[in-house]
């Protein structure tokens, strides 16, 4: 894969300025200068919150400096009720670039997608997919199956709803996950309409390391899906099966944050 440099569609019609929610979480004690900043990027409907609740101090804990942001239009980030993937990717790049050293980019749902693109124009240290949705109608009628009522409406350009029973595993309480859920914001249509369509995102810049995350037992992503990631990054997934969708905030959000962090660990981070 070639990685483009110019995009045409960006130069006549860019990304409008927007204000950007970034949360974040620094390693206790004395700052390290050489420490490896980690960036979260929660996907549709989410905001920052969803890695403040946990994953965002376990990671300064585990001695990275942790930032999670809002995509436009979502959590505290400015509104943006036309935005586009692209728009996604351009929050995230310019994030990334503000901060004091090159990132790991952290990914989820439809966040990973974003982050990948992101990754063919930001230099990242290190990537990683959460739960990736990349598209494609298998992921619009494999949703269509599981969640008929929440999905038809997205369908005919509604609002697509994610019920706890989507997005989390029965080991969460209930009460939890049903306010989680109705936290979920929505998702503008044009950014919506654009995950039917599978994406196949440029070649990372510089071949940084990425690792795929998942549950075989996600209701959102198949785990078909997963290892077709995967395999476009080298790799085969890390599982974690008895999870559901929303890894960083399901009953053992610990496990796989733990993970991440020791691959970071082996990977450079």
């Amino acid at each position: 894969m070639t990685t483009r440099v110019m995009r045409s569609d960006e130069w006549a019609d860019p990304p409008k300025p927007v204000r950007r929610e970034v949360l974040d979480a620094q390693p206790p004690g004395p700052a390290d200068p050489a420490a490896t900043p980690v960036l979260f990027v929660p996907g549709y409907g989410h905001g920052a919150w969803a890695f403040a609740e946990h994953w965002l101090e376990h990671t300064a804990q585990r001695g990275f400096p942790a930032y999670a942001m809002s995509l436009r239009g979502h959590g505290g980030s400015g509104p943006a009720p036309q935005a586009r993937l692209r728009d996604y990717v351009h929050d995230v790049t310019q994030v990334a670039a503000g901060l004091p050293r090159q990132a790991v980019l952290v990914g989820h749902g439809a966040g990973a997608l974003v982050v990948a693109m992101a990754m063919a124009r930001y230099p990242v240290r290190a990537g990683v997919l959460v739960a990736p949705v990349f598209g494609g109608l298998g992921t619009a009628f494999g949703l269509l199956g599981r969640n008929p009522v929440g999905t038809l409406p997205g369908i005919f350009g509604g609002r697509v709803t994610l019920g706890r029973e989507q997005l989390f595993s029965r080991a969460l309480p209930a009460n939890a996950g049903q306010a989680y859920a109705q936290r979920l914001q929505r998702v503008p249509g044009a950014a919506q309409r654009q995950l039917i369509t599978r994406h196949q995102p440029e070649a990372p810049v510089g071949a940084p390391p990425v690792l795929v995350v998942g549950s075989p037992d996600d209701r959102v992503v198949a785990g078909s899906a997963l290892e077709w990631v995967a395999r476009r990054y080298g790799g085969s997934p890390l599982l974690f099966p008895g999870m559901g969708h929303d890894l960083m905030l399901d009953a053992r959000w610990q496990e796989p944050i733990d993970a991440i962090a020791d691959w970071l660990g082996k990977a450079g981070g």
